[in-house]
């Protein structure tokens, strides 16, 4: 016989952990290579995990909930064509016992059962696929959140929606009555939220799982409201405590003169957007001044371990973008410098778009060597950002305005309208001086102002 192991993988550089959200297969399954196994949950992101190997599913070692350390083997597959119609190798009396007595295996496969309300965010929480899904579906938040799961506490899997459409376009599906609008909303019903937008990620879930927190505790001082952040709020409060503890901080600030970037992207959008298929905005054309800066002053695209510096051979911008949750996470473009101002928009699209949808594979948020933010979304002048550690500086995009400016002609001075734009520079002064960080973002202002594409 023989056997594969397969083992939780690494979704992000300083991912070290993953929590099984959703097993798609059962022990004695024949899969195919690159079906989906389990649905992963980290900090970062939320994964299919297909397999990479064809064959019988012998045993799985975790249940939905189970927290696993990156590189644990998580199930074993039997690769052997002629061993298919053997019995699986071992199944626990516990799982014996789930599988006799679960709801899922008492209940015809034609028919749901009817779903109670939940109680809290904590007891109903749906993935980014279960969100995709119910939204393709033209599902609601108050239909979803009668729909009965089959994952870990109640979980609707990736299986149960699909089951559930299929059965609703077939007119069997039966779900509770929802209470009408007009009714008064009880302090115990879930606080409703968009299907686009997906739920507070739940903390990490040991083996034998605690009783779920409230997700709002009200203070003994009126008017004031304790909410306990979210996984991916916490990593974030932890990840920026740490960057500033980590690397001395210093910010430079320059004006951009972005006026020949503006009449040039007003003359072309349209035709860009024909050909390519993607919106042309302002952030392709800052990312390629940046890939260009980082070949020009390499001592930028470095990381620091102890009192060495790595200089990094690949330049790899992330671009930070927020997520319908509020969040924030920062997708990469890899070997931006390689890519061509058509090749960077199309990138910096489809990562935004997956990024939105919690669609990020761990090698899209991986290999970040440089960072940039845009505050300018915000209608922000500029900012001072926080390194993404293990980085050494992060470049900050403020908003584009029109300006008086004064104007050199050979006739003499000028004042001109001109759209100007600010950009600030966080670097790490242990290895970047005030030298090396105006001239790398001089490099930028200058390669911008005088756009000629």
């Amino acid at each position: 016989m023989s056997r594969f192991e397969i083992k939780m993988p690494k979704l992000g550089e300083s991912i070290t952990e993953g929590t099984i959200i959703s097993w798609s297969v059962k022990v004695g399954d024949v899969i195919k290579e690159d079906d989906v196994l389990f649905e992963v949950n980290t900090a970062k992101v939320s994964a299919e995990i297909p397999s990479p190997v064809a064959g019988r599913i012998l045993e799985i070692l975790f249940k939905e909930g189970d927290t696993v350390a990156v590189g644990t083997v998580v199930a074993i597959v039997n690769m052997d064509d002629e061993d298919e119609d053997e019995a699986p190798l071992s199944t626990s009396s516990e799982e014996k016992k789930e599988s006799s007595s679960s709801p899922a295996a008492e209940t015809p496969a034609q028919e749901l059962p009817l779903a109670k309300a939940v109680k809290t965010e904590e007891e109903r929480w749906y993935s980014p696929v279960v969100l995709q899904l119910a939204r393709e579906a033209h599902i609601q938040q108050q239909e979803l959140d009668t729909i009965p799961g089959t994952g870990y506490q109640g979980r609707l899997s990736k299986k149960d929606i699909k089951h559930y459409i299929a059965q609703k376009q077939k007119g069997t599906a039966s779900i509770a009555v929802p209470k009408a609008a007009s009714q008064p909303v009880s302090t115990e019903s879930p606080k409703q939220q968009p299907v686009s937008q997906p739920a507070p990620q739940p903390a990490p879930q040991s083996v034998a799982p605690q009783p779920a927190k409230p997700a709002t505790v009200t203070s003994s001082s009126e008017g004031v409201e304790v909410k306990e952040m979210d996984r991916v709020r916490k990593m974030i409060a932890d990840h920026m405590v740490m960057s500033k503890h980590t690397s001395p901080h210093v910010t430079t600030l320059v004006e951009v003169d972005m006026t020949k970037l503006v009449k040039w992207r007003e003359a072309h959008k349209d035709a860009f957007f024909k050909r390519e298929g993607v919106k042309l905005t302002y952030m392709p054309a800052i990312t390629e001044a940046t890939a260009k800066a980082l070949v020009a002053y390499p001592q930028v695209n470095v990381s620091v371990e102890g009192y060495n510096i790595l200089y990094k051979k690949h330049i790899n911008v992330g671009i930070a973008v927020s997520q319908n949750d509020g969040n924030l996470i920062v997708p990469v473009v890899h070997d931006a410098d390689r890519l061509n101002l058509s090749g960077l928009a199309i990138s910096i699209d489809a990562l935004a778009a997956k990024a939105r949808v919690g669609k990020l594979t761990g090698d899209d948020i991986s290999g970040g060597t440089f960072t940039i933010t845009n505050f300018g979304t915000f209608k922000s002048l500029f900012g001072t950002p926080i390194i993404n550690q293990p980085q050494v500086a992060i470049l900050g995009v403020g908003v584009i305005e029109k300006k008086p400016a004064v104007i050199e002609t050979p006739e003499g001075d000028v004042i001109a309208i001109r759209h100007k734009m600010y950009l600030s520079l966080s670097y790490d002064h242990r290895v970047v001086d005030g030298s090396l960080g105006g001239n790398f973002l001089y490099f930028i202002k200058n390669y911008l102002e005088n756009w000629n594409e």
